[in-house]
């Protein structure tokens, strides 16, 4: 309905949706990751805009759980723990992935960092509370804990900030003009931006990917009802043995992606290759939620194809997710560092 459901995303972080790994000293849930891709999974089954508005508070509290002072971990990670939306703000217009480039600019005044600039295309932000926003800063590209009702600081809609998939927004625009927080709003180390921001990605694709299983489920088995109720030909459309293929491949791609997220999920426990684990995650099974959307399109016939049937919002939230949270080429882009770090250690012995 194109409707950002703003009330139920707030309900579920806080019954503790989003801070499900957190540890409990901060009022989390202390689990382990495999809870966690379980948790975001079957909420996306409903909804994946849903999954990725939990993804983005999980996304914020991660970096500043990981890096962040004693203080801003006191002050701040208790309130994602009750609840607080929050939104993750790396995208600029003219940059795009490439967060090494950056326009917005952190500059040091007194006792403040002064921030200006511009963000596009940020998911959630229309109803977070709290950003992190990445800037760039005289020794390099940092990281700031920023509360949303600071002065200065504008949300907007931009003229191309409807997405046709994942509509949990919409991904607004941010807008700082001058905008002032302490200095120990500063996340970690000043200039080590880039590898914080990485590392926080590393740790969300694992639960972008159980999105998408999410997505691949709810088209599989939306098909499913259809095709075993519809009658053509004296029997149900899943007795012909041809549709039993197609979702014989489905469910064997489904359950085959599952399976290498739970052990990407164990690697983020076990701190093993997270950066490998969780792009092929992703790569996966954002590319197995498009194939199932599709074959569920395509099972349903004219069905499938109508507005009142869900499943053009799977095939557009899978084709999006292809996309968002890492695309493609850079989760390939990710795996291929790693294979190139083997190669360099095997010519090293």
């Amino acid at each position: 309905r194109d409707i950002y459901p703003v009330e139920l995303a707030r309900e579920l972080a806080m019954q503790g949706f989003s801070s499900i790994t957190l540890p409990a000293e901060y009022g989390g849930g202390g689990r382990d990751f495999s809870y966690a891709v379980a948790l975001f999974e079957e909420v996306s089954v409903g909804s994946a805009a849903l999954g990725v508005s939990l993804l983005t508070i999980f996304q914020a509290q991660t970096i500043i759980r990981l890096f962040g002072s004693d203080s801003l971990k006191q002050y701040y990670l208790p309130k994602f723990a009750k609840g607080m939306l929050s939104s993750y703000a790396l995208t600029e217009a003219a940059h795009g992935s490439d967060i090494r480039s950056l326009d917005t600019k952190a500059t040091r005044e007194g006792d403040e960092w002064v921030l200006r600039g511009e963000k596009h295309f940020i998911t959630s932000s229309s109803a977070a509370e709290f950003f992190v926003i990445l800037a760039e800063t005289p020794v390099g590209v940092s990281a700031f804990a920023v509360p949303r009702d600071v002065p200065h600081l504008s949300v907007y809609e931009g003229r191309n900030s409807a997405t046709f998939g994942l509509r949990n927004g919409p991904h607004m625009n941010l807008l700082l003009e001058g905008v002032r927080v302490p200095l120990d709003h500063l996340i970690g180390i000043e200039g080590k931006g880039v590898r914080q921001a990485a590392t926080t990605l590393d740790y969300s694709r694992t639960l972008a990917a159980a999105i998408s299983i999410g997505i691949a489920r709810a088209a599989f088995d939306a098909a499913y009802a259809h095709v075993a109720r519809r009658v053509a030909f004296d029997q149900t459309v899943l007795g012909f043995q041809g549709i039993q293929w197609y979702f014989a491949e489905a469910l064997a791609d489904i359950d085959a992606s599952r399976l290498q997220v739970f052990h990407a999920a164990r690697a983020l426990d076990t701190h093993d290759d997270i950066d490998r684990y969780g792009s092929e995650a992703k790569l996966r099974a954002a590319q197995v939620a498009t194939r199932t959307a599709l074959m569920a399109v395509q099972v349903c016939g004219a069905y499938g194809t109508m507005m009142n049937s869900p499943f053009g919002r799977y095939l557009r939230d899978a084709k999006t997710y292809e996309i968002a949270g890492g695309s493609t080429e850079i989760l390939k882009n990710t795996i291929g560092k790693y294979l190139m770090r083997g190669a360099k250690a095997a010519v090293a012995t």
